[in-house]
């Protein structure tokens, strides 16, 4: 079901920490100065500044001053979709579920006029803890790395387990038919990006929409979580604050989790993939013990996982076919653009196998 793994690569070292920033990201630092006396409480001046590695969708600065550190995450500068890089609805989701105590950065202020720096943004506590890329965990023992596992799924399962309504995000977006809206987004996207016919891809653009589970809760739902989207404590082995809330909305938590489990089937690569890795040595809790640890948490009845698996490879594929249109046209040329659309084909392969398995004929 999935391609031979590569060789691990130490991400740690290659994409945490911060650069000089370039001129092409550089920010107006007197109007910035401005907006911090006017809405940062306890600030302190004078800035400095500095950008970090990564592949954020939204760039993201360090923000020292002689007292404090924080994170200021903008949108790109320039002219953007409507609905992307939609830096206030992490900031929303961040400055809700603070106050329940779930680990997130402290938030100080949200700035929705662009004229300030060129772009929306917000300023956000610097989260001082580790963090961790590759999902063997390979400078841990195997007692940590199961602490740090069941550390991630206990605080999954208490972010789809708070009540959106009780902290404010009633409105935060529609709490039923989450899977059916997000299939019909990303067949829309797909058919606007098309570049070949896959019959594969056609058949499940028919068989999901016709057979999606039940969706028993309502919940926040992160969208992206993973190991790399969250900071560890440094010395205890426990999530310290989740990060990169853009794609967080209301809808079905098991949807979300599966995201999650999709790790136990993707190559290990050195990155959060596990696939064929001896767990038990490891220390790494198995997929049945990983959603045994879930339930008895959250009390939310798991289904089989391979439809949820179908799915989640089926919305990536429609994310990377955008991709790779863009390549096409050359309006994304970057070789790792290019290493991103070759991974269609074989996202569309792995999706179909788990649809099969889910009782696609």
């Amino acid at each position: 079901m999935a391609e031979q793994a590569a060789a691990p690569i130490d991400f740690d070292k290659e994409m945490v920490g911060t650069v000089e920033v370039s001129d092409a990201d550089k920010m107006d630092l007197d109007a910035l100065t401005a907006w911090f006396e006017a809405n940062v409480e306890g600030y302190e001046g004078p800035i400095s500044y500095s950008k970090f590695k990564g592949g954020q969708s939204n760039p993201t600065y360090r923000i020292d001053t002689p007292s404090r550190s924080y994170v200021l995450r903008r949108q790109p500068f320039g002219k953007l979709l409507p609905s992307a890089h939609a830096v206030e609805r992490e900031y929303k989701a961040m400055h809700a579920l603070g106050p329940t105590g779930f680990p997130v950065p402290k938030t100080y202020g949200l700035c929705e006029d662009p004229e300030v720096i060129g772009s929306k943004f917000f300023v956000m506590g610097l989260a001082d803890g580790r963090s961790l890329w590759n999902g063997s965990l390979p400078n841990n023992t195997p007692e940590e790395r199961r602490e740090i596992y069941n550390s991630m799924i206990d605080t999954f399962a208490d972010l789809h387990t708070t009540d959106p309504k009780a902290i404010g995000l009633s409105d935060f977006g529609k709490p039923t038919d989450y899977c059916a809206r997000q299939i019909s987004r990303w067949t829309k996207q797909y058919k606007l990006s098309e570049t070949e016919h896959m019959p594969k891809m056609e058949r499940m653009i028919e068989w999901l929409p016709e057979t999606i589970p039940p969706q028993h809760e309502s919940s926040v739902v992160h969208g992206d979580y993973r190991l790399d989207n969250m900071i560890f404590h440094k010395t205890e082995n426990r999530v310290l604050a989740v990060l990169d809330w853009e794609l967080s909305t209301l809808g079905d938590p098991i949807a979300d989790f599966s995201y999650l489990m999709l790790n136990w089937h993707n190559p290990a690569d050195g990155r959060a993939g596990l696939q064929g890795l001896d767990l038990k040595a490891l220390g790494i809790p198995t997929q049945e013990e990983a959603v045994e640890r879930y339930v008895a948490r959250t009390g939310y009845p798991v289904p089989p996982m391979d439809w949820y698996f179908a799915y989640n490879l089926f919305r990536l594929a429609g994310i990377m076919q955008g991709i790779k249109k863009r390549v096409i046209d050359g309006t994304a040329s970057s070789a790792h653009a290019k290493s991103m659309s070759d991974r269609v084909a074989p996202l569309v392969d792995r999706a179909y196998d788990f649809a099969v398995a889910a009782g696609m004929d």
